[in-house]
């Protein structure tokens, strides 16, 4: 028996549903989110933290099976995301990125360097032109939020670890530090602010 109690029609119906369309999509494969234009059912109470812990009703979902379900089934419109089923599309609340990166692997070296990031919820990206990575800066205090696109809008925030181990094998290029994944050089930070 799951520890999670969804207990409003919506999210006992999308969770219904999910796992039809995950089922119906068989293994690995992602649900083709993008084909389906079901009805608005208004917000549901869910929320994706920064760290990635996703909440139904203020409490965590701790099985992972299930986040990994719901993550399937993710979809970003404009500004907003949204879980979406053939037959239903709710909206949740995201704090950040939908995911965060947890770890990556690097191959190659150079311009010819291959970085492959692997998620919280088991998506594995490499990143490129069709997936970079940026990397953002707080106003105040000038602290980087590195993420990676993984698919479609969905981007994961770089945890910390990963961006110090990044950091590491950063190169310049053209007045930038940065990373080379995928043929593409990824800006970081301008190079004579690394002296500063």
């Amino acid at each position: 028996m799951s520890e999670e109690k969804f207990t409003s029609p919506s999210a006992t119906g999308i969770v219904a549903a999910a796992r039809a369309a995950s089922k119906e999509a068989k293994t690995r494969s992602l649900p083709p989110v993008h084909l389906w234009n079901p009805p608005f059912n208004g917000d549901m109470d869910m929320r994706i933290a920064r760290d990635g812990t996703w909440f139904h009703e203020g409490t965590p979902i701790n099985r992972p099976e299930l986040v990994r379900l719901f993550s399937t089934i993710l979809r970003k419109d404009a500004d907003k995301y949204f879980l979406v089923t053939p037959v239903e599309k709710v909206g949740i609340t995201v704090d950040d990125a939908p995911f965060v990166a947890v770890d990556f692997d690097v191959t190659g070296s150079g311009a010819d360097q291959i970085l492959t990031f692997v998620t919280n919820v088991g998506d594995t990206v490499a990143a490129g032109p069709g997936t970079p990575i940026r990397v953002t800066r707080a106003a105040a205090t000038g602290e980087p939020s590195p993420y990676v696109m993984v698919r479609a809008g969905l981007e994961a925030l770089i945890d910390r670890k990963s961006f110090y181990r990044l950091v590491e094998i950063g190169a310049h290029h053209a007045g930038w530090f940065g990373l080379w994944s995928g043929g593409a050089f990824f800006r970081i930070i301008p190079s004579q602010e690394m002296d500063g």
